[in-house]
């Protein structure tokens, strides 16, 4: 993945502040101190939803997280008189490179005060570790590649984000410009209502289709589980290899997120689509488990009570909204209408559950084909996630 041109020119920094030291997390308490530094952040933001603590500390964890059998994260803080003010990873990620032939660092799970030379201090720590390295350049953000959260909220700011989406201030995009970073690349979100009326003509041909080609859909069957996700990795490092930031996953990597969405799903939400018997694409909707995790408040547990997880099964019986969170097909099927099948198919099953809609997301900005096929359906642009560069 070739980024643009850098300008010529080297943009002027804001200066350090003196009093900021910035360190890499090393105990426990750092550790915990790095999870929850974002409260203070987002302290009166309705529409930030706090992770849940249990799962930012196993995602953080080499022994629970397969990114690190490969991969390499190393955590900052930065304090200012002994209070955390923000906090950065420096991710190398060699199967991005090798995938893509660059020499590319990224950064990730960045939080910080509105204070542009606190972000500095931030990035010249991370930027520091990824020299060392050997990298020529930064990209970011990334938590930590892009089959996990990626790209910084720069539109869309008035509504909560979905499951598995990126929320930040609107501040954060001046703090990462200030210090040098351009745009690489935006990711595009669209709303869209289970009430839509897909125009009469794309129902009309997309049936056509489906007689014609011998197309059939069906829903995944968590009774052979393991059997559906070997079948649906197969069609997913297919279906997007030539995708800008595409890295495909590791069988250890598809198999952990499996399991963990096997947790929320909807089995007749994801579905497989064969041509006369071949599975050549598929597409995953999930309920937009956010609202059920803010209820949470961030843990489970509260004085060894489960007072937030009884809240959030409780708030998750209410969940009315989706994502569509990925549609692919195998290269050799592609426009000929299976996708237009998919999102129809989708659109009628989330309306027959009681859905009231929800969003697709995300789509690469300059991937016209599928833009289009999203808007025909009645989607509507509602957020935008930028990937930043900066030359190290």
């Amino acid at each position: 993945m070739a980024l643009p041109a850098e300008p010529s020119s080297t943009p002027s920094l804001p200066p350090l502040p003196s009093d900021v030291a910035v360190a890499p997390v090393r105990s426990s308490a750092d550790k915990t101190a790095f999870v929850r530094m974002a409260y203070p952040i987002y302290q009166g933001d309705p529409n930030w939803v706090p992770p849940l603590e249990m799962a930012q500390k196993d995602f953080i964890d080499p022994r629970k997280n397969p990114f690190f059998e490969f991969g390499e994260v190393e955590l900052f803080l930065a304090r200012r008189g002994g209070e955390v003010v923000g906090r950065i990873a420096a991710v190398k990620d060699p199967h991005f490179n090798q995938f893509h032939e660059t020499n590319h660092g990224f950064f990730g799970l960045f939080e910080c005060v509105n204070d542009a030379g606190v972000a500095r201090a931030l990035f010249d720590a991370a930027s520091q570790w990824l020299r060392a390295r050997g990298f020529d350049s930064v990209i970011g953000p990334m938590n930590f590649s892009t089959n996990q959260e990626c790209g910084l909220l720069v539109d869309g700011f008035n509504t909560p984000p979905a499951i598995m989406t990126t929320y930040n201030p609107p501040y954060y995009a001046s703090l990462i410009e200030a210090n040098g970073f351009t745009k690489a690349k935006d990711l595009w979100a669209f709303e869209l209502s289970s009430s839509a009326q897909p125009p009469e003509k794309v129902v009309r041909i997309a049936e056509k289709i489906r007689q014609r080609e011998g197309i059939t859909v069906r829903s995944v069957d968590l009774k052979k589980f393991e059997e559906e996700v070997a079948l649906i990795k197969t069609i997913y490092n297919a279906a997007w290899e030539k995708n800008w930031g595409f890295v495909p996953m590791t069988d250890r990597e598809f198999d952990h997120l499996a399991r963990e969405m096997k947790q929320i799903v909807r089995p007749e939400l994801l579905l497989i689509a064969e041509v006369k018997g071949e599975p050549v694409a598929f597409s995953m909707t999930i309920p937009d488990a956010n609202s059920a995790i803010k209820a949470a408040n961030g843990r489970l547990t509260t004085f060894g009570l489960p007072i937030g997880l009884v809240k959030l099964v409780l708030a998750s019986k209410k969940i009315r909204r989706l994502r569509l969170i990925t549609l692919g097909i195998k290269e050799g099927y592609r426009r000929r209408g299976l996708d237009a099948i998919l999102y129809l198919d989708t659109l009628r099953t989330a309306k027959q559950l009681g859905y009231e809609g929800g969003e697709i997301s995300w789509t690469l900005e300059d991937n016209h084909l599928v833009n289009r096929a999203i808007e025909s359906m009645g989607g509507q642009r509602s957020k935008t996630h930028r990937i930043y560069q900066r030359p190290l």
